[in-house]
């Protein structure tokens, strides 16, 4: 039986691809158990509708990058490269 961490990856991973089939029948089994889980779920999917449909990006699944600005993208970057170290 998947934890609920293990379910809870295989969730976020099932939004941007097709699970195995393995993997697949184990979370929907753990779904049928685990109303918490079924609530992160739905939670996911939701978000996912949003940031795809409302948020008025034409490119479906994508972030507008272009919505931030230069120094704020140099931050971001800078905060990656060192938080890598």
């Amino acid at each position: 039986m998947l934890s609920c961490k293990e379910v809870s990856r295989l969730i976020s991973e099932s939004l941007d691809r097709k699970l195995p089939f393995r993997q697949r029948i184990g979370v929907r089994m753990h779904l049928m158990m685990c109303s918490l889980c079924r609530r992160y779920r739905a939670q996911a999917v939701y978000l996912r509708y949003l940031f795809t449909h409302i948020a008025g990006d034409d490119r479906k699944g994508t972030f507008p990058e272009e919505r931030l600005s230069e120094p704020a993208r140099e931050r971001i970057k800078q905060i990656l490269r060192n938080n890598r170290n």
